[in-house]
């Protein structure tokens, strides 16, 4: 190798993204003493820096550098088999605020390779040495429910920077050109979850949309990474299906409103302080049978629960309103969940892992 310190990361089945992404891009800002090695699938990783060294998601290759390599940074468990050298520090990000149960604290999971993955998360989570949270009311709830009992760091989330940096304004007006938005017209992306072992299903109704604000708003359609494949949504004037787009922070800066539901989305979209709506047609059923959640969220919601789709077009065309009669709850919940993204959360994080930099 070069004499850097190599890193290893990983996000999401072989993608360059997420809370890895915005550590690794400041590492290399700061022009760090560290080599960047990235697991990445080709049809999956999006574009990726060249002075990043690509590894295949599985392999010897991977998995020896896995198991050598001073730092690892992931953010979610690791499946791989490798048994972690004592010289290497161990950073996991995870990837959202938790409204929905996580890890341990999911009582019947019927996800995809849940049997799997009972096997991979204690596995994973005895090699942790230090987990990042994004804020105080995550800490805790991470540490019960992946039974960790190591360094937590609450730095907030390092994807998030980008939400506040002074390019905000550019990428927006650069994100809206390339989807071809036109001036005067608002766009809403829809985020919603995955529901675990279902595949996508479209419960807004498209052609209702339409008829009643099209023109005035257009929907950034963006189906959560697990479910991506299967959202074959027909292509429309005033609907655009950016499930394949590479960074969804893009599209939070693009959008003047979100729907989503029980989605991490909402943490993080709070910060750019636009208005959200929650399209919850299956509420009951989500928090009480298929996952469950860690607080009253229909108490605290930052924006109006709609079990209908006829709601979600309501609510868009009379938003405003909307948002001013939930402003008192959106503010309460910035305050707790947000707290700690000032831009300076990719810092704090290269900080917390240089800080272990081996000696020599």
């Amino acid at each position: 190798m070069s004499g850097l310190q190599p890193v290893v990361f990983a996000s999401w089945s072989g993608r360059y993204s997420d809370n890895p992404r915005a550590i690794a891009e400041e590492l290399h800002r700061r022009g760090a003493p560290v080599e960047q090695y990235w697991l990445l699938d080709p049809e999956q990783a999006g574009d990726v820096p060249d002075h990043v060294r690509r590894l295949a998601p599985e392999g010897e290759e991977t998995e020896a550098l896995l198991a050598s390599a001073p730092f690892v940074v992931s953010n979610d468990v690791l499946a791989h088999a490798f048994a972690k050298s004592p010289e290497t520090h161990y950073l996991q990000t995870w990837h959202g605020t938790p409204l929905k149960k996580i890890a341990h604290d999911v009582e019947r999971p019927v996800f995809k390779e849940a049997a799997n993955y009972e096997t991979w998360l204690p596995r994973d989570v005895a090699r942790w040495d230090t987990l990042l949270s994004p804020n105080r009311f995550s800490t805790e709830i991470m540490r019960g429910a992946f039974r960790f009992e190591g360094e937590v760091i609450e730095t907030g989330y390092p994807r998030n920077d980008l939400l506040s940096s002074p390019e905000r304004d550019a990428i927006r007006a650069r994100v809206r050109e390339e989807l071809g938005i036109g001036e005067g017209v608002r766009a809403v992306l829809y985020a919603p979850t995955w529901r675990d072992a279902d595949p996508f299903s479209l419960h807004v109704d498209l052609d209702a949309f339409e008829r009643e604000v099209g023109g005035e708003w257009v929907m950034l359609l963006r189906a959560h990474w697990q479910v991506a494949a299967t959202a074959n949504v027909e292509a429309r004037p005033g609907v655009h299906n950016v499930s394949a787009y590479q960074d969804i922070r893009d599209l939070y800066l693009a959008a003047d409103a979100l729907v989503t539901d029980y989605s991490s989305a909402m943490f993080d979209f709070a910060i750019t302080g636009k208005p959200m709506l929650f399209f919850v047609y299956d509420l009951a059923q989500y928090r009480d049978e298929t996952r469950g959640f860690y607080f009253d969220f229909e108490r605290e919601a930052p924006g109006p629960l709609l079990a209908e789709s006829a709601g979600v077009i309501a609510g868009l065309r009379d938003l405003d309103r909307v948002a001013e009669r939930h402003g008192e709850a959106y503010a309460a919940f910035r305050e707790r969940f947000c707290h700690l993204e000032d831009g300076r959360a990719s810092a704090r994080a290269a900080d917390a892992l240089l800080a272990r930099t081996p000696a020599g």
